[in-house]
């Protein structure tokens, strides 16, 4: 590799926008920001809804009245 020409990689303090906690990660950027972090996203704290997305075929036999159960 040739020298000087790659970017320093440095400890930096990341800033949530939403929950204002602040951790250290390295990167090759002065400052970073996110918008959420761990300690604030849905998956990570258990508020995530699970509930299953129907899909087209799911919303159309629904609509149209049919049932898995009716095998006609």
């Amino acid at each position: 590799m040739k020298q000087g020409i790659h970017p320093r990689y440095n400890k930096v303090m990341v800033h949530c926008t939403t929950c204002g906690n602040e951790f250290e990660a390295g990167s090759t950027r002065k400052e970073l920001r996110v918008d959420t972090c761990s300690k604030c996203h849905p998956f990570y704290t258990g508020k995530q809804k699970h509930g299953a997305v129907a899909g087209r075929v799911d919303r159309f036999n629904k609509k149209y009245g049919f049932n898995s159960d009716n095998k006609e």
